[in-house]
């Protein structure tokens, strides 16, 4: 198997909130790195793709990247500029947004997502593998649209079925499965607190 990777996960366009699968995730994984969320507020992509590109010189070895949301496409972004790519073993990819359809009340407007360098949304094949986990009902995304933006991207896709946006608002926490998709992405076993779990952990 080699080297175990360190886990990165990249947030979406939010605070941190202590419920959300990803805090809990990072608490559960030894080593685990977070970008540190920056809000709603300040939307720059530019400043969302440096971040990861910090976070990631901080950490020696492979990675395997664990994103939501907004986060996905952060993640587009930066593969698309980075010279750190060969170092991501793969990524876990949870229910990214369609940026090209107006988004519900209380998220950024499509205006707001283009002044802050959003557009257009990357749809070259990924250089490295991921996984795309889509949502049946996503409020921020039509499930076709994110099956086509998986496929751009080069990624494989799991159907969670109708978990909304995977995130607290959707009345979910924990997500115990990320922990066995880290690991079929890493190509093996993850170690997280109490236990190991293995790719065939679903």
């Amino acid at each position: 198997m080699g080297t175990p990777s360190t886990v990165l996960i990249v947030p979406g366009l939010r605070d941190h909130v202590a419920e959300h699968w990803q805090t809990l995730l990072a608490a559960r994984l030894p080593g685990a790195h977070s970008v540190p969320p920056m809000g709603r507020e300040a939307l720059d992509c530019a400043a969302r793709v440096e971040a990861i590109e910090q976070a990631l010189s901080v950490i020696d070895g492979p990675v395997v990247i664990v994103a939501h949301s907004g986060g996905c496409l952060a993640v587009a972004h930066w593969a698309a500029q980075t010279g750190q790519a060969r170092r991501v073993r793969g990524a876990l990819l949870a229910v990214p947004p369609d940026f090209d359809t107006p988004l519900p009340a209380g998220y950024p407007a499509i205006d707001a997502l283009r002044a802050a360098g959003w557009f257009p949304v990357p749809r070259q094949r990924l250089p490295f593998p991921s996984l795309v986990a889509t949502s049946q009902n996503d409020p921020l995304g039509a499930l076709d649209r994110v099956q086509a933006l998986a496929r751009d991207w080069g990624s494989q896709t799991v159907d969670l079925g109708a978990v909304g946006h995977l995130n607290p608002a959707s009345g979910y926490g924990e997500w115990p499965q990320a922990v066995a998709r880290i690991a079929a992405l890493d190509g093996g076993s993850v170690q997280a607190t109490g236990r190991a779990l293995s790719a065939s952990s679903c």
